[in-house]
This record gives C-alpha cells, structure tokens and sequence, in this order.
C-alpha cells in the first residue's frame, strides 16, 4: 500500500529528528534519551535478504534489520541504528549524496568515482565502453577508464591511439599492468578517501587488481561471512571493503555488465557529452542526427569536432 504525502512527511521528519539527535550527541559527548539509547551512526557494508551487516564506529560489524518505514538500504550508505545485544535495529537513514541503480534496482550509494576497467585482453571494445560512459553520464557519476594488461601488448602507442578520443573529451584514462606493476602506485592514490566501484567484463583484470589494492581482501571476506552467515565465495552480494592506504571499494556483481534497455533515445543521445554543445540546435525539433538537413551533430562529425567512432557508436546504439 502506497504511503500519502502526510505519511511520507511524518516518517521524513521523524528519521530527521533522529538523526539531528544522534549527531548533536556525537558532538557534544552527550548521552541520547529515552528511545535513542545506544543510538549511533554506522556505514552500511552489506545486505543480504532482509538483513544488513552495519559498521559501527570502532569498526565492529553488527547484524541489522530496518524498521518498515525505513527506506530499503545499501552498501555505503549512512545510517542511525540501536544496538541490541549482539543485533540491532536500523531507526533511520542519512541523506544518500547518490546512488546507482541497475534496472531499475538499487545496487549501492554514496559513491565518489566509477572505474571501468577494460583490457588488452580480452580486447576492449568502443561500443561497450560507451555503454558504461552513456550510464555514468545519466547517473551524473564521475566515471575513469583503466585499460589493464598493457603489458600484452607491443603497440601500446597505437592503444593510447585508441583511448585519445575519450581523453579529448575530459574522461581519465589509466593505463595499468597487475602483472608488471605499472601504474598501481598512482591509480592508490586517486583512490584516497572516496568510495569506488570498479565495473568491466569478466577477464579484464578487475579481481587481480582489487586484491592487489587490498592484500588482505581474503580476512576481510572472511570476517564478513562469519557475521553475515553468508558463505565466503557468495557472489551476489554487493559488499564495501576498506582500501589499506585510504578509501573505500564497493564490490558489487549487479554493476559488472551493463545494458541500456531502460534508456530511450534522448537519454542516450545525452550520454555522448560532446554532443551536449550542438544539441537543440537542429533545423527540426525532432532531428535523429542520421541523415536530416541541417543537423548541427552531423556538421560537428563533419567539422571533425565529433570523433568518427562515437558517432558510429551512437547510431548502433538507437537503431
């Protein structure tokens, strides 16, 4: 049964004033009252089911449930929770800065930055990698491109060739090796306190170069299924993990391929964001940008301030 405007506001101002509670005792050392006792704010890690695994401020996990008029909650997001015992309760959830979803589902929030990692091997491909970009760019998410396994290749100049077309138009590109370890010390660093999701095909090196982020992955996974109950080699769950040398590494299977069968036409014209400055600006209100006169894209393709292979890309994509 659907909530009225009255009912959504009340849940809305009681979660408020829970929070404002909690965080003004944070401040000030005091002790919360009546229903908030033991009251804290914790860093959701992961969901299975209807439970939470919910990360208390001294690091400790805490099996939680949510209260129904809580939002459903995901890995990374902020909450207000009563510890009960060994379990606790969710009474509250923070404000999300973001959040990204997956066919219309919830998979993680609070995110800084997505990393789509592509590969020498196997080889990547521009109509998949644009895929990613269009969706980063209809979730207003900062998205960075590694091209992994260069150590593969023998014309890597003809690679940094491939990727110029993306630079050009303001998207970071990495080029990185595992197996050699070539750009890992650089790419930690820009990982420094903010929250990451890496995305890719199966193969191109995303399991390799999370575990050589985060040496101890393996405790960490294990810490986590002995509280969860969850078996370590589970796949499914979308789960946060700390980074050693700063920031925080959502891994989630629901982000790992991407299709774009919930976006219309318009949505990924807008996900070519050098497109954006010629947009509107057509002959005809309802210009396809294919073969219509006058078309300010395809005079922009023509002036060559459109890469060849992006506008490929976009017609493969609405056709």
């Amino acid at each position: 049964m659907s909530l009225t405007r009255r009912q959504q506001w009340r849940i809305e101002k009681i979660q408020a004033e829970r929070i404002a509670r909690v965080d003004k005792a944070s401040s000030h050392s005091e002790n919360l009252l009546d229903d908030t006792t033991q009251a804290q704010t914790g860093l959701v890690i992961t969901r299975y089911g209807q439970r939470l695994l919910i990360e208390n401020s001294s690091g400790d996990l805490i099996q939680c449930t949510a209260r129904r008029n809580i939002e459903s909650c995901v890995a990374g997001d902020q909450v207000v929770f009563q510890a009960l015992g060994n379990d606790g309760v969710i009474t509250a959830l923070h404000k999300r800065n973001n959040a990204l979803e997956r066919s219309h589902k919830l998979i993680a929030a609070n995110i800084d930055e997505l990393w789509l990692v592509v590969a020498i091997e196997p080889h990547y491909q521009f109509d998949l990698i644009d895929r990613y970009l269009i969706m980063a760019q209809n979730t207003n998410l900062a998205i960075n491109i590694i091209v992994n396994k260069i150590e593969l290749s023998d014309k890597i100049e003809q690679v940094k060739k491939d990727f110029a077309m993306y630079e050009d138009i303001g998207y970071p590109v990495h080029y990185l090796s595992v197996k050699a370890q070539i750009g890992i010390d650089t790419l930690t660093t820009q990982l420094d306190d903010k929250a990451h999701i890496f995305l890719g095909q199966s193969g191109v090196g995303k399991s390799s170069l999370i575990n050589q982020l985060i040496p101890d992955l393996n405790l960490r996974v294990n810490e986590i299924s002995s509280k969860s109950k969850l078996g370590k080699h589970t796949t499914t769950t979308t789960t946060l993990y700390h980074i050693p040398t700063g920031g925080d590494l959502i891994d989630s299977p629901g982000v790992r391929e991407f299709q774009l069968d919930t976006l219309n036409a318009k949505e990924i014209l807008e996900g070519f964001r050098e497109f954006k400055p010629f947009v509107g600006q057509c002959k005809f209100r309802n210009c396809a940008h294919i073969n219509e006169p006058n078309c300010t894209i395809k005079n922009a393709l023509e002036a060559g301030n459109i890469h060849p292979k992006r506008y490929q890309s976009y017609l493969n994509l609405i056709k």
